[in-house]
């Protein structure tokens, strides 16, 4: 199943080397930043783990249904892992049966790094299973980031890297999964290689919307035309999620600009480089603002302004 994992060769041969040898470590923490597929990288692993032979057993672990597989994730606006669930998690695992036909256990936390919070009692919990672990259970953990994991919990994990696959590969990917080939390339550049992202935006009109909301955005911002971006970010004036997701489109945008510029001319309605850099630079304040809580109505007005300033800032 690992090798259904776009890209990353290396991580690919390295882990199913250990599994073949029977070394592989009892807590793997796959580290990426969201998009590049460490989630499904951790399930293709999980699956060859429990099921080497595959068939539907393997399949079922890759659509997150198996019963040998028990799963962690953050809940409500924090993100949060909260310490009970953690604890339910590992007596679930402690005290299941193990079915006949699976090789062991898999106990999955998705966003190691939320774990951080109520003062590090959801960690605590899980690193006393970590470091007694029970026979035949493999921990996998993801994060963004290795440095976002405590470093109790990070240092009793083998920790590998899923990186974005190239952009021709990615692009490629794409079309096997029935992106059209103007949108797959358009979007393996975009995004990096980041076929998650890539793929929520084929498959999600809301991102879709979201994408489309933040070219135009950007054209105002080439037109140097305040009140139409005012205008158009004033439907986020009550929700803080949206607009953090918009600034997040906006940012992969002008990036975009910088790396081609002809990109700005031919998705974001003209935009050059240099007013590129000064918007990258109005998206990070506005940024910073909102997640120091800040009004969210008077951060919208000044990227309006900010973006359409012809000076530099």
């Amino acid at each position: 199943m690992l090798e259904r994992l776009a890209g990353n060769a290396a991580l690919k041969s390295e882990l199913g080397a250990a599994l073949r040898a029977g070394r592989l470590p009892h807590a793997i923490l796959l580290v990426g930043e969201p998009g590049c597929g460490a989630g499904f990288a951790a399930r293709c692993l999980a699956a060859d783990y429990l099921y080497p032979q595959g068939g539907a057993h393997a399949e079922a672990v890759l659509n997150g249904t198996d019963t040998e597989c028990v799963s962690l994730r953050g809940s409500g606006k924090s993100g949060g892992i909260p310490v009970d669930d953690v604890r339910a998690m590992r007596e679930k695992i402690q005290h299941s049966a193990l079915s006949t036909d699976a090789a062991g256990r898999v106990m999955f936390i998705y966003g190691a790094q939320n774990l951080n919070g109520t003062q590090g009692s959801a960690a605590n919990a899980l690193l006393k299973i970590l470091e007694e672990p029970p026979a035949d259970v493999l921990f996998l953990l993801t994060a963004p980031s290795a440095a976002t994991v405590l470093p109790t919990i990070r240092s009793r994990c083998a920790a590998y890297t899923v990186a974005p696959v190239p952009a021709d590969e990615c692009c490629a990917l794409l079309g096997s999964r029935g992106v059209p080939a103007p949108m797959a390339q358009e979007l393996s550049f975009l995004y990096e290689g980041h076929i998650g992202k890539a793929l929520q935006v084929f498959a999600d009109a809301d991102t879709r919307a979201l994408l489309a909301s933040a070219k135009k955005l950007l054209e105002h911002t080439a037109r140097q035309d305040t009140y139409r971006a005012l205008a158009l970010l004033n439907g986020y004036e009550k929700n803080r999620e949206g607009f953090a997701a918009l600034l997040w489109q906006l940012e992969q945008l002008c990036s975009a600009v910088l790396r081609r510029p002809a990109y700005g001319a031919d998705a974001c309605g003209g935009l050059q480089p240099d007013a590129a850099a000064r918007a990258l630079q109005a998206i990070y304040s506005a940024k910073k603002d909102l997640t120091a809580n800040g009004n969210l109505k008077l951060i919208l007005a000044v990227l309006a302004a900010d973006l359409c300033k012809t000076e530099p800032q």
